[in-house]
């Protein structure tokens, strides 16, 4: 491969000046910090990137760019398309998959989660806030449902999602300005999506009032579910949601505040019993 320009190779161990705005620590690896710099560069939404866009969203100057990118494309982290832009390979997926088989959260809850979708015959979720999206960690799936494909490791806007909107319901209120600070409330959702934030904050007050979070086709027309909150050694603040989604056809919104509800409170103090005796 050509190096980008004719610019002198650096030596690998490039200073913290490289990235502006960030102070090396004794122990810090620069160009292991670049190469996850680079890394994270990538979401849902930005699959793919030219060398130029990864130098000017890092701030790494091209040819340091140029061998991080080519340093974690031979380990098979990225790979490059044939219009010579660049994505994430399968080692990085790879590696998120044994992350989220590896989290002691999700090894504790799955036990009581399969039991939950088992007595209720649903779709049952574990997930987590990431800013402002909810991200599956868990999921075991009725086939019967219809839903988008949501799959271990996927997210969706947690404004919409039971799950999301009880987790964001525990923000103070600068916590869900900053969090939602990126969110369109004018982007595609279910019919009964909030389409402000104002009309979202009276949602979450209710919702940390009864300390659960309904979502009647938010995220998509003929969705359901309903989340509670898991808690570990920090009582005001959930670790996790977990929840059942149902098809609107099969369970309607008092149908989520009865039985179904009762029994995923019930698996949520489980796992939350767990998760504090770890």
């Amino acid at each position: 491969m050509k190096t980008p320009d004719e610019s002198p190779a650096r030596d690998d161990a490039d200073s913290a000046a490289d990235t502006p705005g960030k102070t090396a620590s004794r122990y810090r690896i620069e160009a292991l910090a670049k190469g996850l710099d680079v890394l994270r560069l990538f979401d849902e939404s930005v699959t793919s990137l030219k060398l130029r866009e990864v130098s000017d969203r890092t701030g790494i100057p091209m040819p340091t760019a140029f061998r991080v990118v080519a340093t974690l494309e031979e380990g098979g982290y990225l790979e490059r398309l044939p219009d010579g832009s660049i994505r994430p390979g399968v080692a990085v997926l790879l590696l998120g998959s044994a992350a989220l088989r590896g989290s002691s959260l999700v090894q504790l809850s799955e036990q009581p989660l399969r039991h939950l979708a088992e007595e209720t015959g649903e779709t049952v979720n574990l997930g987590v806030l990431v800013g402002d999206q909810v991200l599956y960690l868990a999921r075991l799936r009725n086939s019967d449902l219809v839903t988008a494909n949501i799959q271990v490791g996927s997210t969706l806007p947690a404004a919409y999602t039971s799950m999301g909107k009880l987790l964001l319901a525990y923000l103070s209120d600068a916590e869900l300005a900053a969090a939602l600070s990126n969110h369109d409330f004018g982007a595609d959702a279910g019919p009964n999506a909030a389409r402000s934030l104002d009309e979202l904050r009276a949602r979450l007050t209710e919702i940390r009032e009864q300390g659960y979070s309904l979502q009647d086709q938010e995220v998509a027309a003929g969705l359901r579910s309903v989340s509670v909150p898991v808690f570990g050694r920090d009582a005001s603040k959930p670790a996790a949601a977990i929840n059942i989604a149902v098809a609107s056809s099969r369970h309607d919104v008092a149908a989520l505040r009865g039985t179904l509800l009762t029994r995923l409170q019930a698996t949520a103090d489980d796992i939350s019993r767990l998760l504090r005796s770890t």
